[in-house]
């Protein structure tokens, strides 16, 4: 059979049924208004074109109207993250049954909830400054602020998970976490919106990073690319279902750096303050301030060239 004959034949019948399936498993009336993940790309695009004017423009901008620039984008960003923030607020709410057209509880939420994103993106765009000199004074290899901004992962996925953090705090469903797992999917580094994070962090290449929802990070903290700070077990409910909201990931006190590689999970799992982890450590219990971690130096075997004589 040719395509274009199976295409007429066949096509509606498996359209129809991938329509029954997702009426039924998806609730296509749930997927933010049908507009799925792109509009939210497009806002966080526009909120970091307003905080870094000509950073992620496709074209170059006029230096002289930065401004106007910046003033359009966040226009536009706070009017479609209003939208999206009230669908998904609407999709979630109990009363939206009995009170359908009437209740304008989301609505009056999501403008709350907006206009103190718009509030605070000075002090995130001061947050970011810090971040950005952590990264200058914690790499050898920065040549410039300029390159860590242009180049840098950590600054990427943090940009995003600072403007996602807010609107966590809010409990806004689903939004929070597209936008981190954008940063995700762009970086690499898996930070979760609920996590707390202070000033001048830095993650230096970043590759492979996992910072669980309820981990807490001071400030001046600097870890490396592969250090997962997650959850070492997960409490079940009556059901055997995962029991939401618990603390279940570290806190690392201020000064502490963490090299690649190293695991550190539990609730209850404290780094204390000026400490040093080393690389491919495992921890699972809390250690004191001024501490250093470290495995046992490995015994490597090492063969001359040409030879089987052992080194």
């Amino acid at each position: 059979m040719q395509l274009n004959d199976w295409l007429d034949q066949k096509l509606p019948e498996i359209t129809k049924s991938l329509e029954e399936f997702n009426k039924e498993h998806f609730l296509n009336n749930n997927i933010i208004g049908m507009d799925g993940k792109e509009q939210i790309y497009q806002v966080l695009r526009m909120l970091r074109s307003a905080l870094f004017p000509g950073v992620y423009e496709k074209h170059p901008i006029d230096e002289s109207n930065t401004n106007i620039l910046t003033g359009n984008n966040l226009r536009a960003a706070a009017i479609e993250l209003r939208r999206l923030i009230e669908k998904c607020l609407i999709n979630e709410c109990e009363k939206k049954e009995r009170e359908h057209g009437k209740c304008t509880e989301c609505s009056d939420r999501a403008n709350k909830i907006t206009i103190d994103l718009l509030e605070r993106l000075p002090k995130i765009r001061e947050l970011l400054h810090k971040d950005i000199e952590a990264a200058y004074a914690g790499d050898p290899a920065a040549a410039k602020r300029e390159e860590i901004l242009l180049s840098y992962p950590s600054i990427e996925a943090l940009s995003l998970y600072r403007l996602a953090h807010v609107l966590y705090l809010h409990k806004v469903p689903i939004i929070p976490r597209v936008m981190t797992e954008y940063a995700h999917m762009r970086t690499g580094i898996d930070i979760h919106p609920g996590a707390e994070i202070g000033e001048y962090f830095f993650i230096d290449h970043g590759t492979g990073v996992v910072i669980g929802e309820t981990c807490v990070i001071g400030n001046h903290v600097k870890i490396y690319q592969g250090v997962t700070l997650g959850a070492k077990s997960f409490k079940l409910d009556e059901k055997g279902n995962p029991v939401k909201g618990i603390k279940r990931h570290p806190n690392v006190e201020d000064n502490v750096v963490i090299y690649a590689g190293s695991t550190i999970l539990g609730g209850d799992t404290v780094i204390g303050h000026d400490s040093i982890i080393g690389g491919n450590v495992w921890l699972t219990s809390s250690v004191p301030p001024y501490s250093k971690v470290y495995n046992s130096q490995p015994s490597p075997i090492i063969k001359s060239s040409g030879t089987n004589e052992m080194i």
